[in-house]
């Protein structure tokens, strides 16, 4: 079951976000590199698709390289569009990506160019215009949904910043994409639990990055299933109930604290081969629920057929 969370302010900055949008210039996209095409808000991409782009991957540090630098690629070749990977914890690449504005988005007869900038929660959008700003005119944190109106900052060099609220969007429709949004932590804690985020995080792990578990929890045998896995990290670290039992929920909680943290190693979620085999699955299971409801219409049109026939 796919999970949501879009409370009512982030329905309020996409219609603000419609609105002024005819008078942006340009568009910061801000980006998780763990899941470039997840946190990639498909509104965003609607509404601004004939502006020019600049993505921007955040958390570089947590993410392994080479996948960020697959998305780079397929994300370079949509029209407009220029992509940088920073860790904007250690870099600030700010004249760099003000320079990226003025080419993509040059001053006309003196005025500012307007640039949006737009991401998911707890990107890092606040610490981007933080360092563009170069001084803190932003509120940051670790939690979602931070910012909750949209602010308007002159960096006088001929561009103004349009700082939005973290927008997620109203249905995820590829599911796995909302569990990665949920274990990256872009989605509220209580939309969801940490028991059901740790075994989609788990399962993944084993599948994609078994070396990196086995070295960095120094198991002696590396757990088959995302359940023994758990089980394994609980008695590792002490998360026991009254009668040895693991606490699944404690275990849960300290193993995606840890994923998050990057404690475990630099793991992307995604790849783009993965998403075009998972968009492709999608379409046909829409065309398989279109059908289903299609056959379920003809079936309630033909029994009210029937009752006034007779």
């Amino acid at each position: 079951m796919a999970i949501h969370w879009y409370p009512g302010h982030m329905h309020k900055a996409s219609k603000e976000m419609v609105e002024v949008l005819p008078r942006v210039n340009l568009v910061i996209e801000i980006l998780d590199a763990r899941i470039p095409y997840s946190s990639s808000n498909p509104v965003i991409d609607a509404l601004s698709a004939d502006k020019p782009k600049i993505k921007i991957f955040t958390k570089t540090d947590l993410a392994d390289a080479a996948t960020t630098r697959l998305w780079q690629d397929e994300f370079e070749q949509q029209q407009q569009t220029k992509t940088l990977a920073v860790d904007l914890k250690t870099e600030d690449r700010s004249e760099q990506i003000v320079q990226l504005c003025q080419k993509l988005a040059p001053r006309k007869e003196g005025a500012n160019s307007l640039v949006m900038v737009a991401g998911i929660p707890n990107v890092g959008k606040s610490t981007l215009i933080n360092h563009l700003a170069g001084k803190h005119m932003t509120r940051t944190g670790d939690e979602p949904a931070v910012t909750k109106g949209q602010q308007r900052i002159n960096l006088r060099n001929g561009i103004m910043l349009l700082d939005t609220p973290g927008m997620l969007w109203p249905k995820v429709e590829n599911e796995p994409s909302s569990y990665r949004l949920a274990t990256t932590g872009a989605i509220k804690n209580t939309a969801t639990s940490y028991e059901e985020i740790a075994f989609f995080a788990a399962d993944y792990l084993l599948k994609y990055y078994p070396q990196m578990l086995s070295r960095r929890l120094q198991f002696d045998r590396l757990p088959a299933t995302e359940i023994e896995f758990l089980e394994a990290l609980g008695a590792q670290r002490g998360c026991l109930r009254s009668g040895g039992r693991v606490d699944l929920e404690r275990v849960s909680t300290v193993f995606v604290n840890e994923l998050r943290a990057g404690m475990l190693g630099a793991v992307s979620f995604e790849t783009p081969a993965m998403i075009e085999k998972e968009l492709a699955e999608l379409v046909i299971l829409q065309a398989e629920k279109a059908a289903r409801e299609e056959a379920r219409l003809e079936r309630r049109g033909g029994k009210k057929k029937s009752v006034r026939s007779r």
